[in-house]
């Protein structure tokens, strides 16, 4: 990357926050777009280190609004594009905030691109889009499946990039993490889920136990995001960024308790389900495009990004609440 500015959009999240320090430590100047709200609160970036705020601009807004997207744009050499309402039990119970957010907002971004002529976009997917799979491992090419709003909303989504690419030539790059975890998650997400409880409590309860995953760790996922703001010849392409490996829930809560060293039961929660129709029963991704076309592969396994997370969590349990259901 070079010093000029990188506009990131979702900058106050999970990998939003990692890609924002990498760029930072790489000497880029990053314009970080974080949701507007009344506390002036950034989010995840609060947790970056103090050191690299010289070249951290912060911007807040709305991803719906317009004008608020060319101004956002504007000047920048890069731009990635994270932001998103990514809940799926919140899509349930909001799903006209999500879609507007996840297609309007994307809408709103692809425009402002292509407008004010910006070299590279890498739009953000994921895995949901692809629902259960139907064949494995999951390609590029497998059948996109709406089973919720939210991968209904990022199928839109995705397929506006992809008619930004063919309609106007937009260099869009697409990239699709699978199942992304690390330190700084929110306990949304299952796997903090899982930690914060095997760290406190005697029991551990989850939705579905039986489903299976592959989750990457969050500095492989951040790479797969640089590689495609870089590497040549591959605007209009879709990359899986996944490990190829999959675990099943059941067994990720089990390799949790023994990492952190503690006796806990692994409890079903039904309030933790989703609707039967809605629940992605199994992914595992195919990454030999990533791996190819971006020079792409995961280098951190499961159980050692765990035991980072682990640790991580440990260090900051102030920031969680064990056991209460987030969505």
């Amino acid at each position: 990357m070079t010093p000029d500015t990188i506009l990131v959009t979702g900058a106050g999240g999970f990998i939003g926050s990692h890609l924002v320090e990498a760029l930072l430590l790489q000497g880029a100047h990053v314009r970080a777009f974080v949701h507007y709200n009344s506390r002036g609160d950034p989010g995840l970036l609060k947790l970056l280190p103090p050191e690299l705020s010289a070249n951290l601009e912060l911007l807040s807004g709305d991803l719906r609004d317009q004008r608020t997207m060319y101004a956002a744009v504007e000047g920048c050499a890069v731009v990635f594009h994270l932001g998103a309402l990514i809940s799926i039990p919140y899509s349930y119970h909001h799903p006209y905030e999500v879609a507007g957010t996840n297609f309007m907002g994307t809408l709103n971004m692809l425009m402002a691109c292509r407008d004010l002529h910006i070299p590279r976009l890498v739009h953000t997917s994921t895995s949901e889009v692809y629902g259960t799979a139907r064949r494995v491992p999951i390609d590029e090419a497998h059948p996109l499946q709406g089973q919720s709003p939210y991968s209904a909303s990022k199928i839109g989504a995705d397929k506006l990039a992809e008619s930004f690419y063919a309609t106007y030539d937009l260099p869009v790059v697409t990239v699709r993490p699978f199942n992304t975890f690390g330190p700084r998650q929110s306990a949304r997400a299952l796997l903090p889920t899982i930690i914060t409880q095997a760290l406190t409590q005697k029991k551990v309860r989850l939705g579905s136990l039986d489903t299976t995953r592959d989750f990457t760790y969050v500095s492989d996922t951040v790479e797969g995001f640089l590689r495609a703001a870089s590497a040549e010849g591959v605007e209009g392409g879709t990359y899986n960024l996944g490990t190829g490996t999959e675990i099943r829930i059941g067994d990720a809560a089990e390799l949790i308790a023994s990492l952190v060293g503690r006796d806990v039961a692994i409890e079903l929660d039904p309030q933790r389900l989703r609707p039967e129709k809605s629940e992605v029963l199994r992914l595992i991704s195919d990454n030999r495009l990533a791996r190819e076309r971006l020079g792409w592969s995961p280098q951190v396994n499961l159980k050692d990004g765990l035991a980072r997370t682990i640790d991580w969590i440990r260090d900051h349990l102030d920031l969680y609440t064990p056991g209460r259901y987030e969505f």
